[in-house]
């Protein structure tokens, strides 16, 4: 019998291998936990974008949250990563921020790898951006997306200077959106400023098939499709 470590156990590990694969497996419980990412099999990282984007400020620790400056430097390393091959977004997300939010999404768009996103439950508002952002998309028959104009909380200065920085802001967001799906911009903002869908509000939802048939997102699908169109495009 030689030393501890060198034991081979039924499956051909020793105790090491066994120590390491154990801290590997926690490593990524910590990530998922923590950050909403994992790398799976195949060289594929997981990222989820998930409640509401959180910007600049914090948001209650009982909200669900997607925080930007964990994000942002993943989305760089994933890029510099020789190891990873392809990216799969989750989307689940109310909306949020729209500086952080457009911020991801040009993340993801300027990627070398290939992406592909599938919308489950929602992306709605700024999620769109991120959604589209994507070489691929799906969305679940149940998905739906909601695209609706800028919206601000808090004390608003009623000058004509606020309205044309809010148009400002949508031109971004619909000039992204339109540039990254095969929906037309004037339809977009038909639908963003639909007065006769949502209660006390302008905007627009699409559920599944609509966001498809709209040109938001590319394919009706779940999990397996999304997964096996980034190991084709792999």
């Amino acid at each position: 019998m030689g030393e501890p470590e060198k034991i081979l156990d039924d499956m051909g590990m020793t105790q090491k291998d066994r120590e390491e694969t154990k801290e590997e497996k926690q490593a990524q419980n910590d990530e998922v936990r923590e950050y909403g990412q994992l790398t799976m099999g195949h060289r594929i990282h997981l990222i989820t974008i998930i409640g509401e984007v959180e910007g600049h400020e914090c948001l209650p620790s009982n909200s669900k949250t997607t925080k930007y400056e964990h994000i942002l430097p993943q989305l760089a390393a994933i890029e510099d990563s020789r190891e990873i091959e392809g990216v799969l977004v989750l989307l689940n997300t109310v909306g949020g921020d729209v500086e952080a939010g457009l911020a991801i999404a040009e993340m993801i768009a300027s990627l070398s790898k290939p992406t592909v996103s599938l919308v489950l439950g929602g992306s709605h508002s700024i999620g769109i951006p991120i959604a589209v952002s994507t070489d691929y998309s799906f969305i679940v028959e149940t998905g739906t997306m909601v695209i609706h104009p800028v919206r601000m909380n808090g004390t608003v200065i009623g000058a004509p200077q606020t309205y044309d920085y809010f148009r400002q802001m949508q031109d971004r967001i619909l000039g992204f959106i339109a540039g990254h799906c095969s929906a037309k911009r004037e339809r977009l903002e038909e639908l963003m400023l639909d007065t006769g869908m949502l209660t006390k509000d302008l905007g627009s939802i699409l559920v599944g098939r609509q966001a498809v048939e709209e040109g938001l997102i590319d394919q009706v699908g779940g999990i397996s499709d999304a997964i096996e169109k980034l190991h084709g495009m792999i």
